[in-house]
């Protein structure tokens, strides 16, 4: 079959090639693969990745092999899931408690986008609790991550600050539910309960200063690649705030996250409560293309590659 592979020296590192196909065992199904979304994560570990690394996190299709076992819906599905890299291909392999079927009306462009934008922003903004009346700032607010999590902020109660990098990558937050939108995080000026962060560097450090005295910040992203030097005794002296991590990769290996969320994402988008914003669509033979335009924040909300097409 063809897939997507690491490749230093061909136009964006990326070039397709013929691989393995995917093998079926117990809590594992192989989907044939319709579109995959990318991620900053993966297309930044091109640049650096070994030849033959392949990508692909985010992954909708139909299930072309069920689980021996029992643990997933039947061949012919619809489905979108999380596979742990590979999914840039035609087949892939994905843990039973990585997916969840999608009903016929979802395109399976709009389901790629889900996996782990969606999940990330579930799973970091349940740390911060009940979130009715709090203060919520979400940096890199423009990104995938950054647009669900603004929404469901908004639908549960919270006074969201969208952080973004200039007014164009603003365009359209208010539309989701920011209250306000502001050029990168000022250390000085009001106390936020909840800050989720994902630019690193001086960012980060702004967090710190600015979450309230029991407020959360929670680390899930460094786009800025920056270490971070902040005044621990400004941080602890006031207190009680705390400083979390969320990696999805992690607590989805773990199982802590999957199906039930990922239905409920499924569920949200099926009923308009939840949108999705596919900035970039290009078949998967144009992967390069999209690769750079992520890397290079031309994108607003998700690109996403469609599978199969030469």
């Amino acid at each position: 079959m063809l897939a997507l592979a690491a490749a230093p020296g061909a136009p964006g590192g990326i070039e397709l090639r013929e691989v393995d196909e995917p093998r079926l065992r117990p809590g594992v199904v192989v989907v044939e693969v319709r579109a995959s979304s990318l991620n900053r994560g993966e297309c930044s570990a091109l640049r650096t990745a070994e030849d033959g690394w392949r990508p692909g996190w985010d992954v909708s299709g139909v299930i072309a092999g069920a689980a021996p076992d029992g643990s997933s819906p039947p061949n012919g599905t619809r489905v979108v899931g999380w596979a742990n890299g590979g999914g840039w291909a035609e087949r892939v392999a994905v843990r039973s408690d990585h997916l969840a079927p999608i009903p016929k009306e979802m395109g399976f462009e709009v389901a790629a986008t889900l996996p782990v934008a969606g999940l990330t922003a579930v799973g970091t903004l349940e740390l911060g609790g009940p979130l009715a009346g709090k203060r919520v700032a979400i940096t890199g607010a423009a990104g995938g991550v950054g647009r669900f999590a603004v929404q469901l902020a908004h639908a549960a109660g919270a006074h969201v600050t969208a952080v973004v990098g200039s007014p164009e990558r603003g365009l359209g937050l208010p539309e989701l539910g920011t209250d306000e939108v502001v050029i990168g995080l000022d250390p000085e000026g009001a106390a936020f309960d909840l800050l989720l962060e994902s630019v690193g560097g001086a960012s980060l450090a702004a967090a710190l200063t600015r979450v309230s005295d029991r407020g959360i910040v929670v680390s899930f992203g460094n786009s800025s690649n920056e270490p971070t030097t902040f005044d621990a005794r400004s941080f602890y002296r006031r207190g009680g705030p705390s400083l979390r991590g969320f990696f999805v990769t992690h607590e989805l290996l773990e199982g802590q996250i999957g199906t039930a969320e990922l239905a409920r994402l499924v569920a949200l988008v099926s009923s308009g409560r939840l949108r999705t914003e596919i900035d970039l669509q290009v078949p998967w033979t144009e992967a390069a293309s999209a690769v750079a335009a992520l890397l290079e924040r031309r994108v607003r909300g998700k690109a996403v590659l469609t599978i199969g097409s030469r």
